[in-house]
């Protein structure tokens, strides 16, 4: 997974395996190496003592990042070492030490331990929704006095939306790498079959239900539209669903639920209507991240709530052709939920290694036409080009990566025009999003497995329990 696709077995577990951390040396990318290779020591001599600045390229300086590609990711693995090999024809005395795990990049246990033990590296990645737990342990810098036109030129560029997700008190304290916000994934194969049109995908949850009995009317297994309902990801779709008409899983305050609705109810009946009513669910319940994917790959199953990169993850994990895609905007288009991932930069490191930290980020994430955004490198490479985001370009920046993404594009973008001409508001996740989500989960498994479950009751009993969560903030 890109950047984008190492989000995904966040938000499906709160619980993971540890792997093993290995770190790896990477001064041979550059053409200098440094004294200070542990990344811990006073870097020498800086150019200016002006935080606003850039660094100056004569400042010898190592750093340390996390979330380096895998040896099992060799395609990515040698982008991070040309940008390395490129960073430092600028920077020739900065040294990139990158850390890589032999599994997931960010696993909530290791995560938590490492901030804990302030363990963790100059550079290191997190979610957005991560900044209440990262500021607990005054982990990460404030940035903002590095971080302006001069070090990052495309800055006014990046949609405030996204920026303002790693903001707290005014305070910038990161820099994105991607973002995403959830539409409704289509099997177009399964739509034509049962006579809809792919190029027009439900824009309601009236026609969500209607679209998703045609499917399953085609028998043999197959199921109209899908829905989790363990492992947190339940809780992660009610929260999705609830915001798209309009509602809310907290209050403004954030310190009281907000979800046992109006709206609350809508979808949770709705669910509940598809399920038994129309079957077009499908029995087996219970699913989580990954399983929706592996149905609607084998084209047992039309339709369900997704980010652009599930795509991506279909095609080169599970075999399954582009073609066979499209992507709407969420059905209700009140607002969708929105997420992504970044990196903060480690407090108390000196301030000479926080410009080092700025400007690579600034190469290897924030420039368009370098970096992750050099898309004809991306398609050379044979890794996928044209999934409509990450994307938190506006203006110009905008204009020209779309164009680049078209040009070098490895799948059929067209079939995501309607996600694209339709932008839904993008929501954040609610606060202690984790724990919250697998108290809904329950709220999920309940309507979906049991055909007289009491939806109220279900509800009631969530609020009760996340409220316990929000006061305990």
């Amino acid at each position: 997974m890109r950047s984008a696709r190492l989000r995904r077995t966040r938000r499906a577990s709160a619980v993971a395996v540890v792997s093993a951390m290995t770190l790896t040396a990477l001064a041979a990318c550059g053409t200098s190496s440094s004294s200070d290779s542990s990344g811990g020591g006073a870097s020498q001599p800086t150019g200016s003592s002006d935080a606003s600045a850039p660094l100056d390229p004569n400042t010898k300086v190592t750093i340390t990042i996390d979330c380096m590609p895998p040896a099992a990711k060799a395609a990515e693995l040698k982008e991070w070492k040309e940008d390395v090999a490129e960073f430092n024809k600028t920077y020739p005395n900065v040294t990139i030490e990158g850390r890589s795990t032999p599994g997931q990049c960010l696993e909530p246990p290791r995560f938590t331990a490492m901030l804990k033990a302030k363990s963790q590296p100059d550079v290191f990645y997190t979610y957005f929704t991560d900044l209440p737990q990262v500021l607990s342990e005054n982990g990460a810098a404030d940035i903002s006095a590095y971080v302006n036109d001069k070090t990052v030129p495309a800055l006014k560029d990046i949609d405030p939306n996204v920026l303002g997700s790693l903001k707290q008190d005014g305070k910038l304290y990161g820099l994105p790498t991607s973002n995403y916000t959830m539409g409704l994934l289509i099997n177009r194969k399964l739509f034509k079959d049962a006579g809809l049109d792919p190029d027009a995908p439900p824009r309601t949850w009236e026609e969500v239900r209607a679209a998703a009995k045609k499917i399953a009317g085609l028998g043999e297994g197959v199921s109209g539209f899908g829905e989790y309902s363990a492992a947190n990801t339940g809780g992660w779709h009610f929260t999705a669903q609830l915001y798209s008409l309009g509602g809310d899983v907290v209050d403004a305050s954030g310190k009281k639920a907000a979800f046992n609705s109006e709206l609350g109810k809508q979808v949770v009946k709705n669910l509940h209507a598809m399920r038994w009513e129309d079957d077009s669910m499908g029995k087996t319940q219970l699913l989580k991240w990954g399983d929706l994917q592996k149905q609607i790959a084998t084209d047992k199953l039309g339709m369900f709530l997704a980010a652009p990169d599930d795509i991506a993850y279909m095609v080169q994990q599970l075999g399954a052709k582009y073609e066979n895609f499209g992507m709407g905007p969420i059905p209700g288009g009140k607002n969708t939920l929105a997420g992504g991932n970044n990196y903060m930069i480690k407090q108390g490191i000196a301030p000479d290694k926080i410009k080092a930290a700025v400007a690579w980020l600034n190469f290897k994430n924030l420039t368009v036409g370098k970096g992750q955004f050099d898309w004809a490198r991306t398609k050379a490479d044979k890794l996928p080009v044209g999934i409509p985001q990450p994307n938190f370009w506006l203006n110009g920046s905008k204009t020209t990566d779309d164009a680049a993404r078209v040009e070098h594009a490895t799948m059929p973008v067209a079939n995501f025009k309607t996600f694209m001409d339709s932008p839904v508001p993008g929501k954040a996740e609610p606060p202690k999003a984790q724990e919250l989500y697998k108290i809904l989960d329950n709220v999920m498994s309940g309507v979906l497995t049991n055909k007289d479950a009491d939806i109220d009751k279900l509800l009631a009993t969530a609020e009760t329990q996340v409220n316990q969560v929000l006061a305990n903030q």
